[in-house]
């Protein structure tokens, strides 16, 4: 029996495309692997750790090998366990809306927390960093408001680029992605047309996310 992990990083509910697309993928995986353990962390219902105070200076005792004081114990068990509930998953779901041209701050804050050394990634002098979170498929569903596929408006992608690098110094690079734009930028009728492509990618791509 395999976990699934769907972070949802849109605060919508039910408008969300990125949601709704993610619902669509998880009710056909679900179909397909009945047995497996589907969860979902909503990161903003998730209280997360604040990266800053006992938390920042546990991060740098780390980083020169001190030893940390209580309160930075206390402190870094919550980053440890947003880590180790990431790395119980054995596959992951991300569910990413894009904003000005990037990720929403909650996800990055996520990002932030999860991406520690010795946690998921390692650094040798002579071979430079590792990621330690590998093996593992990721399902990325971005949403935009506006269409992005063209040349010249490529550059202002800053969410898929952003989040695949992330995934990729970590370790995941077997992600597969669906697209839904424009959501807005060339009105109803396209969006409805748009949204209804991806929900039949999102069945799609369940099948071979086994």
């Amino acid at each position: 029996m395999a976990t699934v992990l769907h972070i949802a990083a849109s605060p919508r509910g039910e408008r969300s495309k990125s949601l709704q697309v993610a619902k669509a993928f998880l009710d056909a995986y679900r179909q397909l692997a009945p047995g497996d353990n589907i969860m979902t962390l909503d990161l903003w219902t998730t209280e997360l750790p604040a990266m800053d105070g006992p938390t920042l200076d546990a991060k740098y005792a780390i980083l020169h090998g001190r030893e940390k004081t209580e309160d930075q114990r206390r402190a870094w068990a919550a980053v440890e366990a947003v880590i180790a509930q990431f790395l119980a998953a054995d596959k992951y779901v991300f569910s990413v809306p894009m904003w000005n041209f990037g990720i929403p701050y909650r996800l990055k804050h996520y990002f932030d927390v999860l991406i520690q050394p010795s946690y998921t990634f390692s650094f040798d002098p002579e071979h430079g960093y590792s990621g330690l979170v590998a093996g593992k498929p990721v399902a990325a569903i971005y949403a935009r408001g506006g269409d992005y596929a063209a040349p010249e408006a490529a550059r202002l992608d800053m969410q898929k680029s952003y989040v695949e690098a992330v995934l990729g110094f970590i370790g995941l690079r077997d992600v597969r992605s669906i697209v839904v734009e424009p959501t807005m930028a060339a009105g109803p009728d396209v969006a409805a047309e748009r949204l209804s492509q991806a929900l039949a990618e999102a069945e799609k791509l369940a099948q071979s996310f086994q």
